[in-house]
């Protein structure tokens, strides 16, 4: 490997990680029209995801507009030879209330590997407990392995989405279609305080 590559190889790494960094910091105050901006564009990247999703499992947009509340995040990864890690912004809805609250995620990955890779996550939580806890307590993802899409006793409604623990699914979309392994560990979720 080139002496050029490999400065490339570590800039990229370095703004990767600077990027996850700057994603964590909510310390910064927004402007109020920024903050609408901003606040529309993570809606906006929901409603075109539960669209997708749609398209490629019909009705499934029903399913997690039925359940108890919801999750929609959308995820850019860099993996640069041993350090690697994601971010991305969201928002959780309280089915019953209507209610909104925006998140952030942030994603650490191991391992030897060069890549890059964006994802769209769609969280369905089938009790209000689970949702609120997913909310307030925030959420972090281990990495304790891959879990199968077996859909247990939940039939075709949850059909494409994997079971995180009992109650809650997740739905992967990737550039081409949907992931039917979690990909997405190492990752935390938390509320946003710029934007809530």
């Amino acid at each position: 490997m080139s002496g050029k590559t490999m400065t490339l190889l570590l800039m990229a790494a370095g703004l990767t990680m600077a990027g996850c960094q700057s994603t964590a910091d909510t310390s910064t105050s927004m402007a109020p029209d920024q903050k609408a901006q901003a606040r529309a564009q993570v809606n906006t990247m929901a409603s075109d995801t539960l669209a997708r999703l749609d398209s490629l499992r019909p009705g499934a947009r029903r399913t997690v507009e039925n359940a108890a509340g919801y999750a929609v995040f959308s995820n850019y990864g860099m993996q640069i030879l041993v350090i690697g890690g994601g971010a991305g912004k969201g928002v959780a809805v309280n089915n019953r209330t209507k209610g909104q609250t925006f998140m952030r995620m942030v994603e650490a990955q191991a391992g030897l590997g060069l890549s890059a890779r964006k994802l769209q996550l769609v969280w369905v939580f089938d009790t209000e407990q689970k949702f609120n806890d997913f909310v307030n307590k925030g959420w972090t993802l281990g990495g304790q392995g891959s879990a199968s899409a077996t859909l247990e006793k939940k039939g075709a409604s949850y059909e494409g989405a994997v079971p995180v623990e009992q109650g809650v699914w997740l739905y992967q979309l990737t550039e081409t279609g949907l992931a039917l392994e979690l990909t997405v560990q190492g990752s935390k979720y938390y509320k946003d305080n710029e934007l809530n």
